[in-house]
């Protein structure tokens, strides 16, 4: 009997990790699809060929590659039955998530003070797209930071076992996504104006 329950959990948890890199399989496509239509909209005469990344975007790019190190030493500590060390590493990369929503909007207040808007007649169809695709990312970034949450639930009521930390790998590789996401993002809006 207890092997018949070991296989289920073994297939459920695997069950758990495919639906999740479908999920993200499908982000990856849709960011792809937009980024296209970013290049495609370059041809416009009203295009913004000298739009600079506010510096709150390079700051918050250096945030959300240190937390992808905090999350991993926590994944690594949780994982070693290491507590407190692990408790430690989720509050940072959850308290690293939150500066990064913030340095997110500080970027948006920044475009704003250049002049330019979401819509109406300061908007151009430049800063719109981007607007668009962090907004974006912004969505799966709160996704990521609940996951953090929920991790950090689970953690402090010592759900996580040997052999049963299938929630903070999931939670971790969706985090190292998004964080992926940004760089990408981030270099994609340097190199292609």
């Amino acid at each position: 009997m207890e092997n018949k329950n070991d296989n289920y959990k073994f297939k459920l948890d695997r069950a758990k990790k495919m639906m999740l890199w479908f999920g993200m399989i499908s982000l990856t496509m849709s960011f792809l699809g937009i980024t296209s239509g970013y290049i495609v909209s370059k041809e416009r005469p009203d295009w913004l060929n000298d739009f600079q990344i506010p510096p709150a975007f390079y700051i918050s790019l250096v945030i959300i590659i240190i937390s992808s190190f905090t999350f991993y030493l926590a994944k690594k500590n949780v994982i070693a039955q290491e507590r407190n060390k692990g408790m430690i590493f989720l509050i940072s990369t959850f308290i690293l998530g939150v500066i990064f929503v913030i340095y997110q909007f500080k970027g948006f207040s920044e475009i704003i003070s250049y002049g330019y808007f979401f819509t109406g007649s300061e908007s151009t169809i430049t800063t719109s797209f981007i607007y668009l695709v962090v907004l974006l990312h912004l969505a799966h970034i709160v996704a990521a930071l609940i996951s953090v949450l929920v991790v950090i639930y689970n953690h402090y009521k010592q759900r996580y076992t040997l052999g049963n930390t299938v929630g903070i790998e999931i939670a971790a590789t969706f985090w190292h996504f998004v964080d992926v996401l940004w760089l990408y993002l981030f270099l994609f809006f340097y190199f292609i104006r």
